[in-house]
């Protein structure tokens, strides 16, 4: 039987009804937050007669693992939210019918991503699609916060917020205030902001959101839901201080020093919208130390940044990728110079001090992002002593140093930026300069099928001999929708090409193109939460000389079942490699043969007490047969309780029949065959009493040799190959033998919204020597008979509101 017009008008109001759901299921969503009088009391339970008052907001969606499929029953989540002049509260309600089975492992402040559950705000006091401010709080109580931007995820930002939650036999509960100290927005009578809240169950391997994100389309900050009601907000003035006081006692080869310090962070609201962060007087002696190992190769060995100022609220400034903060009181740039036959250096820095540091950066209300960062570093001298006198002489090394930012970013659609930075770098005095500007741009078009991001860097060393004036560009297309997506790209350098005063670059003079592809689910398979292919290919050339400098081809994989088991790798070729670093000399190159190699690793159930981390990889160099590397690293982790984890890790390393340069003459440069060895070991424990509160243990044990004593040398030639060739190593020994160990163990004491106690114990042993045939245990003996530095440090740092100062003398007057 045929169908009748009618039917087919009624199968028409279907599928249009069908439609408009999926269309309406995917609008943004509106909360109201309503302005309140008597604020709530921050204790996590929600029985507050504002509470009662307000409307709630629930009907969340599923984000994780994927968009299909509905919200468990009994896992519902509601919000509610009000302000006042001072702060933002929210409440969350988030039901759980096994509220016994809620996993809350203990940690501290910004570690929510533990075996707990979490709940989080994500705030944009701009409705730009781009930048939110995230407040986090886990089913355990520990707190966090993030900004998220662009193409980044900061959680180096911290500021000064409160947030509480309480246990019932239907779920638990979370109680928030953000004070507008720790939010920027425009100064506008009708405040235009957005929000999503998120929710993650760790058991069920999920997370919720309240407004719908499509997550194989754009980025998350681009799915907001709106907050309306927030006008006429009168905040109080943002001025806060983080007055801190530092004592050490330092023990090493039986000479025991003692110094006291203090100074000051200050954090002032210039405007609603603008703040300026300054330190004065800083003193970074509680940084977490630096993973050295032993530097073969051409380059610097470079770190991570420790310091919290310079990692806290950077993201204006990072932009570009032309800033690395750890130039900025590093290790002086100029020497010595020409030394008598009897002297010698007896005290060579290994760093310059900070006198000052200050960044002030905001955005408008017409998404213009302004930032403006300056340092200053002191005067830094090396000792000469004349050995026949006896007498020693200063040397300045690095004078007086400024260090500027200026940053200008654009942001429209809600999903692209255009940028503009400068920095520069003026040293007191006949010292090496420099000054370096960006133009930098991420633009993706409106339906985000497509993005085209890229930067054109101009660079200025001005020295001894003159300017020299450098430039790097960058570009790259992307498709960025479904699950097939495809990159191309270009990377361009002229020779002259140099940021290294405020910035960080190896290599110059290069012109290389790369083309990739990548598929990946958005949805689980019967088997899969998730799983990623993706294929890139590389072409390098030098710009001058134009010549090839080699290619590559590699495949990664990545699988995720839904037992939470995951495991994946690579497999890479790269061709005949011309390296024009190396050699160290000009011009010259090494011709390094062709390999095959790659890696698998697993990863297991993070939920369990007991899991682990596995990573094998192997590569064979074509061109001897006895060439290749080996590596494999095992990391398990056991949880004792909510409260107790330990994470233990070894990796090794083998590099056979390797080489790599070794010395060089007027007329020669050497290389030699080495045998390489690299084990590293490392633990991490934490015991958290509760979320303000821990006893933290990092170990590290690194062992590294270099072994050319199976006396083969060799002479580069111009074609980049080797001759066999004989090399004296009396006056040069490559063969290293490299052991370092550090251990931190310290008791973290929140013991104040801002504030915070440290009390940190460090042990440090170095030895470098030319063993290289020892053993592991031989040269761990060794190490112990090198002298120890200990060092006892206690911190305080104590968080000021000028808010709350005022008004305790408004009361005592």
């Amino acid at each position: 039987m045929g169908y009748t017009s009618r039917s087919y008008s009624i199968l028409l109001l279907c599928i249009l009804f069908l439609s408009f759901l999926k269309s309406f299921s995917q609008e943004k969503k509106t909360i109201e937050a309503v302005r309140i009088e008597e604020p709530p009391r921050i204790d996590g339970i929600l029985d507050d007669p504002v509470w009662q008052s307000l409307p709630a907001y629930g009907n969340f969606f599923m984000y994780e693992p994927g968009n299909e499929g509905m919200i468990p029953e009994g896992y519902a989540s509601e919000v509610k939210m009000a302000y006042d002049d001072k702060a933002v509260y929210v409440a969350a309600y988030l039901y759980d019918p096994q509220p016994d089975r809620i996993l809350s492992q203990f940690s501290q402040r910004d570690e929510v991503f533990v075996q707990a559950d979490y709940f989080s705000v994500a705030l944009n006091t701009y409705n730009d699609g781009i930048n939110e401010t995230r407040f986090y709080v886990t089913s355990a109580g520990t707190i966090g916060d993030a900004i998220r931007g662009q193409n980044n995820f900061d959680f180096s930002y911290n500021v000064v917020f409160e947030c509480k939650i309480s246990k019932d036999d239907k779920g638990w509960y979370a109680e928030f205030k953000i004070p507008y100290n720790a939010l920027r927005f425009p100064e506008v009578a009708v405040q235009d902001w957005s929000v999503n809240f998120y929710r993650r169950l760790v058991r069920e391997n999920q997370t919720h959101t309240w407004n719908f994100i499509k997550n194989s389309v754009g980025q998350e900050t681009q799915y907001n839901g709106l907050v309306t009601g927030v006008r006429d907000i009168n905040p109080p003035v943002r001025l806060t201080f983080f007055p801190f006081a530092q004592g050490v006692i330092t023990n090493f080869d039986g000479d025991t020093d003692a110094n006291l310090s203090a100074g000051m962070d200050v954090k002032y609201g210039l405007s609603d919208s603008f703040t300026l962060d300054a330190t004065l007087i800083p003193d970074f002696g509680q940084a977490s130390f630096d993973e050295v190992r032993l530097n073969l190769g051409p380059f610097e060995q470079t770190f991570g940044e420790n310091r919290q100022f310079f990692t806290e609220g950077t993201d204006l400034f990072n932009i570009g990728r032309i800033f690395f903060s750890r130039r900025v009181g590093s290790g002086p740039t100029g020497d010595v110079g020409t030394l008598d036959d009897t002297e010698i250096v007896e005290n060579y820095p290994g760093k310059v001090n900070l006198l000052n540091a200050l960044k002030i950066s905001g955005r408008t209300k017409d998404k213009l992002g302004i930032g403006f960062f300056n340092a200053v570093t002191e005067k830094t001298y090396a000792t000469i002593r004349d050995t026949a006198a006896g007498t020693t002489r200063d040397v300045l090394v690095e004078p007086l140093s400024n260090y500027n930012i200026v940053v200008l970013d654009q942001q429209f659609n809600g999903n692209s930026s255009v940028s503009l930075i400068n920095t520069n770098v003026t040293r007191e005095g006949h010292f090496r300069d420099g000054n370096t500007s960006a133009f930098v741009f991420d633009v993706a078009d409106k339906d985000n099928n497509f993005r085209s991001s890229g930067r054109a860097i101009v660079s200025n060393v001005n020295n001894f001999d003159g300017t020299k004036t450098g430039f790097l560009s960058e570009l790259d297309i992307f498709r960025i929708k479904g699950k097939f997506r495809y990159r191309i790209g270009h990377d361009f350098s002229n020779s002259t090409y140099d940021i290294n005063d405020l910035g960080l670059n190896f290599e110059n003079n290069f012109n290389n193109f790369v083309a990739g592809a990548s598929y990946q689910i958005f949805e689980p398979t019967q088997w899969f939460n998730n799983y990623r292919f993706e294929l890139t290919a590389r072409h390098r050339r030098r710009y001058r000389p134009d010549v090839e400098i080699g290619n590559t081809l590699n495949l990664n994989t990545f699988f995720v079942l839904k037992s939470r088991f995951a495991f994946g790798g690579n497999i890479s070729y790269f061709s005949k490699d011309d390296d024009y670093f190396e050699p160290r000399v000009p011009g010259r190159f090494v011709a390094f043969g062709a390999s095959l190699g790659g890696n698998v690793f697993v990863s297991s159930d993070y939920r369990k007490k007991f899991a682990y981390d596995i990573n094998f990889g192997y590569r064979s160099y074509f061109d001897t047969e006895s060439r290749q590397n080996t590596f494999f690293d095992i990391e398990p982790r056991y949880r004792f309780s909510d409260k107790f984890l330990m994470i233990l890790s070894s990796e090794f390393s083998f590099r056979e029949k390797d080489f790599g340069y070794v010395d060089n003459t007027e007329t020669e440069i050497f290389f030699g065959q080495r045998e390489r060895v690299n084990i590293e070991n490392s633990i991490q424990a934490s015991y958290n009493f509760d979320p303000y509160k821990a006893v933290d243990l990092r170990f590290r044990n690194f062992w590294s040799t270099a072994d050319y004593t199976e006396d083969v040398f060799f002479t580069l030639n111009e074609d980049g190959t080797l001759t066999n060739a004989d090399y004296d190593i009396s006056e040069n020994d490559p063969n290293a033998n490299f052991n370092i160990w550090n251990l931190d163990l310290s008791f973290r004491w929140r013991f104040a919204p801002g504030s915070e106690a440290t009390l940190l114990y460090r042990n440090q042993i170095f030895n470098f020597d030319s063993q290289s045939t020892l053993g592991y245990g031989e040269s761990l003996r060794n190490l112990f008979d090198q002298p120890q530095q200990n060092t006892l440090s206690l911190r305080i740092t104590y968080f000021v509101d000028y808010n709350n100062v005022r008004g305790l003398l408004n009361k005592d007057s």
